[in-house]
């Protein structure tokens, strides 16, 4: 079974969750160079921080489940979890 769920997180960002029967996925298109974007799980949470000019910016959102990996490829963030 495979359920997909989107979401604006209200800044422009595009979160995604996919569910299937042994995992979850939830991926956050950020639209930026993936070289100051870095990512990092608590719990049931998930961190990033984007790094530019000026003071870092950070935002987090909440998964479905405790993550196993999470990584940042060309602009998206990609967390995921077991069932």
């Amino acid at each position: 079974m495979n359920h997909q769920q989107t979401q604006s997180t209200g800044d422009g960002t595009l979160l995604r969750r996919y569910e299937y029967e042994d995992r979850w996925v939830v991926a956050a298109d950020l639209g930026i160079d993936a070289e100051n974007v870095s990512v990092d799980t608590v719990g049931e949470t998930a961190i990033v921080v984007v790094e530019g000019d000026g003071d870092p910016v950070e935002a987090e959102f909440e998964l479905p489940g405790t993550a196993e990996s999470a990584v940042v490829e060309h602009g998206v963030v990609t967390v995921e979890g077991e069932r």
